[in-house]
């Protein structure tokens, strides 16, 4: 990704990376079980409703599962598959000055976080070298994810670097660590 057009006078980049591809697209898999779950009952229900509709010649009974049935074929496949789309506009990057975050499905977004504001950052780790960093800044009401980061340490060692340059990052004194 050509990041020129929104880098800053004198900014350079540190750090560069987009979500693993298979782990960003199946990171709301639960999401599908519940879909094929809800889509079955309501073909069920739908098969029930037109049995009824033709039964007692309303064609209403007919239609009030669909919705329903839309849903479940959505929470089944269908955020997959705009997953999947939405994947090849995601690209994250840490310059020297910021955290950047490029993603959208119909309107890219960029999303920023100054280095200096940083002052929590939680990896939850998705399997060996893989994971999702949450990032927060001063304002705790902002937030950045970064979903399925390969091999992080290195992020992770500049924003560690970034909250202790801002005095965002307490370290206990190397006293302490021989009490205990």
């Amino acid at each position: 990704m050509d990041w020129t057009k929104y880098l800053q006078l004198g900014e350079t980049i540190a750090w560069e990376g987009r979500p693993a591809p298979r782990c960003y697209i199946y990171r709301n898999w639960r999401h599908s079980l519940f879909g094929v779950l809800l889509s079955l009952l309501a073909a069920y229900w739908q098969s029930v409703g037109i049995q009824m509709a033709a039964a007692y010649h309303l064609s209403v009974l007919a239609w009030i599962p669909l919705p329903i049935l839309l849903v479940g074929v959505y929470l089944a496949v269908g955020h997959l598959v705009l997953a999947r789309w939405e994947w090849e506009t995601v690209f994250y990057t840490m310059t020297n000055r910021r955290l950047l975050v490029q993603r959208g499905l119909f309107r890219k977004r960029l999303n920023s976080l100054n280095r200096q504001d940083i002052v929590y950052f939680q990896l939850r780790p998705v399997g060996k070298d893989l994971g999702i960093l949450r990032i927060w800044a001063k304002d705790r009401n902002v937030m950045l994810t970064l979903w399925c980061i390969e091999q992080p340490r290195q992020l992770i060692e500049l924003l560690e670097t970034a909250m202790a340059e801002s005095g965002n990052l307490i370290r206990p004194p190397e006293s302490r660590l021989d009490l205990v």
